[in-house]
């Protein structure tokens, strides 16, 4: 229990006072609006906990992938009810095993003084590769989805996709995660716009998308600029 308690504050140090602002307004706009909709207990659920993750992720704090391993298990059922079924495989199928060779990755890459993970980024080289994998990707992934007969296939392809490369580039701490990352969350932001037309609306679940891109714009700088002071050493 110590152990567990020493852990749990060294994550929560060292913050500085725009991230435990931007941290908190994050969670009480998903919370207030949630309940005022009377959405359910699982859209909140995931929408928190979701929100934990990321913004854990940017700060460079390993707990991401304990908050994230909740929110994909959440998150898998919202989405099966809402025909998204490209989403449901991804977080059930991939988000969740990754998670945890995630926290097995990150723990190797901490740096000790401020429990933060190093940060590094990509070379022109493999940015070109990895433009070229993720086209070819989604079109071939949008037909499987469309004979499946799910929602907006190529829309959600490229969701889940993109989402598959930024999981890897998160797991190896590339900046560039952050790119694809606002490109995957404005694309679930209209992906749930469109749910609110459906019984499966969730609107503390369309509320932790529109956070997610907003942490990413931000996250993008801090890492960029971060990781761009470590090449400079």
């Amino acid at each position: 229990m110590d152990k567990f308690k020493e852990t749990i504050k060294r994550e929560f140090t060292g913050w500085k006072m725009w991230q435990v602002i931007w941290l908190v307004f994050a969670n009480l706009t998903i919370l207030g609006v949630s309940l005022y909709q009377e959405d359910t207990w699982i859209g909140i659920a995931a929408s928190v906990t979701g929100v934990f993750c990321v913004v854990l992720c940017g700060m460079g704090r390993v707990s991401n992938y304990v908050f994230g391993t909740v929110n994909v298990i959440l998150y898998a059922y919202i989405a099966w009810e809402a025909k998204y079924y490209g989403d449901v495989m991804l977080n059930l199928l991939y988000y969740l095993p990754t998670n945890f060779i995630g926290w097995a990755a990150w723990k190797k890459h901490i740096n000790r003084d401020t429990n933060v993970v190093y940060k590094k980024r990509m070379t022109l080289k493999q940015d070109i590769l990895l433009a070229v994998i993720s086209i070819a990707g989604v079109v071939g992934y949008g037909y499987v989805l469309k004979l499946l007969g799910g929602n907006l296939p190529l829309v959600d392809s490229m969701s889940t996709v993109f989402s598959v490369i930024a999981q890897i580039l998160m797991i190896k701490r590339y900046t560039e995660q952050w790119v694809i990352w606002i490109v995957v969350d404005a694309v679930s932001v209209i992906m749930w716009v469109a749910a609110l037309y459906t019984e499966a609306a969730s609107v503390a679940v369309l509320l932790m998308w529109a956070v997610y891109l907003a942490n990413a714009i931000i996250m993008f700088v801090k890492w960029y600029r971060e990781s761009k002071q470590a090449e400079a050493v």
